[in-house]
């Protein structure tokens, strides 16, 4: 009579360990899906808030490549932006991306670190434009200033790229495991 006792009482440890299994992949799962979500969030909101920044930046340098401002009149604009921009690198080389977030992170940083190079590229062509108002001064100002603008462009067309492109993280190797594929 004595084994028949046990085998309730082993399919039930069996039973016990198999749910516990079964909740900790569940447990991790939901970890990793919370960990992509959150940093598809952070990227959604810093490219936001680069965007915002680095295009009032921009249409007050185009507005001094245009004439229609004195390069006085930016310059507290350029070392709030470059400030700003710095910041915002700062910022994104603490995100924690999934493993397959890496590189999206890492273009966001090296594209900041771009518009940061471009803003202080453009600040040179300004306090030359600034202090020289004639003759080959003025080209390499002006040369300064568009290839700055340029720059600060792409980055940050790059960021938004970047931006578009975390919806494809998926996460982990088990998080992908649960994912429909589509055929």
């Amino acid at each position: 009579m004595q084994p028949l006792l046990v085998l309730p009482v082993l399919a039930f440890v069996i039973l016990l360990t198999l749910f516990i299994l079964v909740l900790r992949r569940a447990g991790k799962f939901i970890a990793g899906t919370r960990d992509v979500e959150r940093f598809r969030r952070q990227v959604g909101d810093l490219a936001g808030r680069v965007e915002i920044s680095l295009g009032e930046i921009c249409s007050r340098v185009d507005a001094l490549r245009r004439g229609q401002l004195a390069a006085d009149q930016v310059a507290d604009d350029l070392a709030a932006s470059l400030e700003a921009v710095v910041l915002y690198e700062t910022e994104a080389e603490g995100l924690r991306p999934p493993s397959d977030g890496t590189a999206i992170r890492d273009a966001i940083v090296a594209e900041l670190a771009r518009a940061a190079r471009a803003l202080e590229m453009i600040e040179h062509g300004r306090s030359i434009q600034a202090s020289a108002r004639s003759g080959g001064r003025e080209i390499e100002a002006q040369t300064a200033i568009k290839r700055g603008y340029l720059n600060v462009l792409h980055a940050r067309e790059a960021i938004a790229h970047q931006a578009k492109g975390v919806k494809q993280v998926t996460g982990s190797d088990e998080a992908s495991r649960f994912q429909r594929r589509n055929a």
